[in-house]
């Protein structure tokens, strides 16, 4: 049964002072896939070990069902959570065939030796690997080596299930193809499900809930679109996929959830929209985020353009053509999409849809963000989240 997960207030301090986590709460209701995003040392992996029990909380709050496994205090071990785990480095016993390393997971159930052996050969059919069970790990592949780890996790049949980015060791066609398995069979065992990542484009594939880390905090959660379409911060925008940045003048609220900006100090035609922000903005200047989704190319000579620049570079993708356009005055935005190719040193126009436009106070990320004037202007307003 799919068990649902709360923490409240954890936080992690190492010995020497080092903060792995601040104050970190979420739920996860049953039959969720929560991925846990963040780059490096942003606190995913500690996270993962304390709901885990590897990791020690200094302080909060840890329920898997309605079981308090840790409060600071009491500490319950990782082998009385009854959970299953999918590590990076897949984790096999060398000296077990795959088929024993499967079963070495129901050691707890007290079954007996031909039940484990019976339901270790089903699970390794059904990912697969029935052919492969009197094999030794380092007699296999690496993708291999994950269905057997994943194989391992399922059999067990526990409520909840962590993954501690069991993709990364694998190459790219091979991290598609073991995506798609590890999506479909976790879902068909209807667990509750956390994994970790540093990959946006995987945690996006992957998950019906995104909970994005930064430095031992987490600064959002939601569903892959509305992380996407309503990012609260420059960093959560930019760690999930930008063109690029500018620094705008913001002119006037423009109705339907829009406000008028336009850009300073670069080579433009005319004003454009960006979404209202999510917290109230003054008027003056802002930082525009912009997504590849939110600009095209176009003709500079027909007038439908926003800004213009000149193409750095250009790479074919299969499906058309994504630029690097120098835009004077402001910098570069990269991944613009266009059916044809343009050449490079080609002045082009760019062409900006309010919906990949995000805007944020120029303080808002202080040391990322370009350096902006606070003008103390009027909030113009602020959109509702969810």
């Amino acid at each position: 049964m799919a068990e649902r997960i709360s923490a409240q207030g954890l936080t992690k301090v190492y010995p020497g002072g080092n903060q792995a986590l601040s104050d970190v709460s979420l739920e996860v209701e049953p039959g969720t896939f929560l991925v846990l995003l963040g780059p490096s040392g942003s606190g995913k992996t500690t996270l993962l070990r304390s709901l885990a029990g590897i990791e020690r909380i200094t302080s909060g709050r840890i329920t898997i069902g309605t079981v308090t496994v840790a409060d600071g205090r009491s500490h319950l071990p990782p082998e009385r959570r009854d959970l299953s785990m999918v590590f990076q480095d897949y984790a096999l016993w060398p000296h077990l065939v795959v088929r024993d390393n499967v079963a070495f997971a129901l050691r707890r159930r007290k079954l007996s030796k031909g039940e484990s052996r019976a339901r270790a050969n089903a699970m390794l059919d059904r990912v697969g690997l029935g052919k492969l069970a009197e094999r030794y790990p380092n007699e296999l592949s690496g993708g291999e080596q994950q269905r057997v780890a994943l194989a391992r996790a399922l059999v067990a049949e526990t409520g909840l299930i962590l993954c501690d980015e069991p993709l990364s060791n694998l190459d790219a066609d091979l991290r598609e193809r073991m995506r798609v398995e590890i999506s479909s069979l976790v879902r068909e065992a209807a667990a509750t499900t956390i994994y970790i990542t540093h990959d946006q484009a995987e945690a996006f594939a992957l998950a019906d809930r995104v909970g994005v880390l930064q430095q031992g905090r987490l600064v959002q959660t939601g569903t892959p679109e509305e992380i996407y379409t309503q990012p609260a911060t420059p960093f959560v925008a930019r760690f999930t996929g930008l063109s690029g940045e500018l620094p705008v003048h913001v002119r006037q609220a423009a109705g339907g959830g829009l406000i008028e900006v336009e850009p300073a100090g670069a080579a433009r035609v005319r004003p454009f929209h960006a979404r209202m922000p999510r917290e109230p903005l003054g008027a003056g200047l802002a930082l525009l985020m912009i997504r590849p989704t939110g600009v095209r190319l176009c003709a500079s000579h027909t007038g439908e353009h926003h800004l213009a620049g000149t193409v750095a570079d250009v790479a074919f993708r299969g499906r058309g053509y994504e630029h690097a356009i120098d835009i004077p005055g402001t910098g570069r935005l990269t991944g613009v999409f266009s059916d044809a190719r343009a050449h490079r040193g080609e002045a082009v126009g760019l062409r900006l849809d309010p919906a990949g436009c995000h805007l944020f106070a120029a303080t808002a990320d202080p040391g990322q963000a370009p350096a902006l004037a606070d003008t103390g202007a009027p909030a113009l307003g602020a959109a509702g989240t969810s």
